[in-house]
């Protein structure tokens, strides 16, 4: 009998502790979440190793972090954020890119390779901080990068001193051209 009794205080204590483990990892991708600028879900089912690892080397050289993560914990993380309408899309094998930083870089590169990779599926994500539809997702990933978007703010910002200077060199070429009265 007393053995009986050691084996079960055993297995609660090992049950407790996996409940803490779990609790832990929901934690982790909870904090994932919060701190995300974006978030892109993926199903990678089909894609071959030589794809996958391609794929994880551009996210990571754009300062994007992909995970597999089991989809309960997945789920459990969204609602706790807040992001119940991500529940429909926590099925099969998921993938999930977060990118603290650049909003655009996990659409970006995600909707590359889905059009590179059949195989490859963006099934929803989040925008910074709102859950976005697909469709949001594929608008925002042919949003030009970071680099690309300060090249063309800096382009409208010099236009004006730009025609200014040439209306300058107009009345300059003008002058030039009168005869001397």
């Amino acid at each position: 009998m007393q053995k009986t009794s050691t084996n079960l205080q055993e297995v609660k204590q090992m049950s407790e502790t996996i409940i803490a483990e779990k609790a832990k990892i929901v934690s982790e991708v909870s904090d994932r979440f919060k701190a995300a600028a974006s978030v892109v879900v993926v199903n990678y089912r089909g894609l071959t190793v030589a794809e996958v690892t391609d794929l994880r080397k551009e996210l990571r050289d754009n300062g994007v972090k992909m995970e597999v993560i089991k989809n309960t914990y997945l789920r459990r993380a969204a609602d706790a954020n807040g992001y119940e309408a991500l529940d429909e899309v926590f099925t099969g094998p998921t993938a999930v890119a977060f990118s603290d930083e650049d909003v655009v870089a996990p659409a970006r590169i995600m909707a590359k390779y889905a059009k590179q990779f059949d195989a490859l599926e963006i099934k929803g994500g989040i925008i910074e901080g709102e859950v976005a539809s697909l469709d949001q997702i594929n608008a925002l990933a042919t949003l030009p990068d970071r680099d690309g978007l300060l090249s063309m703010l800096l382009s409208v910002l010099q236009a004006p001193v730009r025609n200014v200077a040439y209306a300058v060199k107009a009345v300059a070429d003008s002058k030039d051209e009168e005869p001397a009265a």
